[in-house]
Order: structure tokens, then C-alpha cells, then sequence
């Protein structure tokens, strides 16, 4: 079964990681980490890097095709008319596509998502309208072979639900006991319906902030519209 798992500068690695290792357990899963040229990839906070073996003019086909998300880098990706080409050609061949964060507006720029259902990061999720997608707070939603995921964390429940699609629901929580997955966070945040207000401000700024630093001059310029519809989340 061939998994692959497109990474790109500013991703954020758990995006990625987090399914990896759900996917990874699944019987004969072949990993791809996939870029559009080969070498290491600098992820969001610019410490943790990961490495594409491949490139994209290598991959022609895969069983499961992973898009992760990012702060701001999904936007340079959204707009790479070659990636979303490749994009397509790649879903031609899949059993299941899927995407984490803001992974779901570049599958959405690549047409995927028209008049479909999905979900992502709450600070991006108003985006997905403009590519004619259903936008949904749903922690991950399945439209045909499709399954989009919110935020970072959620890439794991949707690896998890994918797998009981693939293994049976036995195997999914088998997996889910080996990696010990059972969230029970200190506070009562990871949901923006249901953080107060002072954490969802504070969480905006964090978000601006990141985002910024890893923007160049030149892509705050050509990005600066696609910035404040983030930053205001309209």
C-alpha cells in the first residue's frame, strides 16, 4: 500500500507525523515523503526538519495521498499551479485522499473539495468557501474517498477512523492502544466553540505572529489580502 505524505517548507509536522503514525501500521503501508524537490524540509517553528526522499516528479500514483497543512506556507502551495496539477493526477490513482489543517485548502485550490463538504483549522476554515467547498467544524468529515481533518491533533482521530475504514474497527483501536492515544487535555480549549474569549484572542495573536515570521517581505506582499482574511477569520 503506498502512503504518500507530501511535505513543504512551514508545513507543520504533526500534520504529517500524527497520521504517520497511524498509516504507517497499516499491512504492507510503503511511506513516501514526497516534496517538489528531494532533501530536508524546514517545518513551522524552523527547528524540526523532515526529509523528502522523493520528489514529485517521481510519484505517479498512491493508495492514500496525505496533504498536511501549515501557519501560512499552505498559501504559497494553494497557488503552485504545477503542485495542484500533480495534485489532481494523484487523486486519479487514490483510494482515499486526505488532508490535515489547512492541508484542506489545497485540495480545495486544487478542485477537489467543489461543492463538497470539509473541515479545517478554525483559523482558516472560512477559506474553503472561496474555492466552493461546504466549510463544516466537524473534527474530520469523509465526502466519497475524501476525509478532511481540523487542526493539527485531529490528524490523528481522522488516520484512526481511516484505518478502521481499511483494517476493521478491532484493528483501528489496536492501533490506537499502541500509541497510547487518549487525549485528556488540562483545559477546556482545543475547541473554539468552546474557549473563552481571552484564549481565542491570545490564539489569534500567536497565530499572526507565526504566520508573519514565516512569510519573506516579498510574500507579505503578494500575500497581504489572503493575511487579513487569517487574521480577522473572514
Amino acid at each position: 500500500m503506498d502512503i504518500v505524505i507530501y511535505i513543504y517548507t512551514g508545513l507543520t509536522a504533526l500534520d504529517a507525523i500524527g497520521p504517520y503514525e497511524i498509516l504507517s501500521r497499516l499491512p504492507n503501508a510503503n511511506i513516501k515523503f514526497v516534496a517538489k524537490e528531494k532533501g530536508v524540509i524546514v517545518t513551522d517553528t524552523h527547528f524540526l526538519k523532515l526529509v523528502a526522499e522523493y520528489d514529485i516528479t517521481e510519484i505517479n500514483k498512491a493508495d492514500i495521498l496525505l496533504i498536511p497543512g501549515s501557519v501560512v506556507g499552505f498559501i504559497r502551495e494553494s497557488k503552485d499551479t504545477n503542485l495542484l496539477s500533480w495534485i489532481n493526477k494523484i487523486d486519479k490513482t487514490t483510494t482515499w485522499t486526505t488532508s490535515v489543517c489547512s492541508g484542506s485548502i489545497i485540495l480545495a485550490a486544487a478542485g477537489l473539495l467543489k461543492d463538497k463538504k470539509a473541515t479545517s483549522h478554525w483559523g482558516v476554515v472560512h477559506l474553503l468557501k472561496s474555492y466552493g467547498a461546504i466549510s463544516t467544524s466537524e473534527r474530520y468529515v469523509q465526502e466519497g474517498k475524501i476525509i478532511t481533518a481540523q487542526g493539527v491533533s485531529a490528524g490523528i482521530d481522522m488516520s484512526l477512523y481511516l484505518a478502521s475504514q481499511i483494517v476493521g474497527e478491532e484493528k483501528a483501536k489496536a492501533y490506537q492502544l499502541f500509541i497510547e492515544y487518549d487525549p485528556k487535555p488540562p483545559f477546556n480549549s482545543g475547541n473554539i466553540n468552546e474557549a473563552n474569549t481571552a484564549s481565542i484572542e491570545l490564539a489569534k495573536k500567536i497565530l499572526t505572529k507565526e504566520a508573519k515570521k514565516d512569510l519573506t517581505i516579498l510574500d507579505i506582499v503578494k500575500n497581504v489580502q489572503s493575511l487579513i482574511k487569517l487574521k480577522h477569520g473572514r
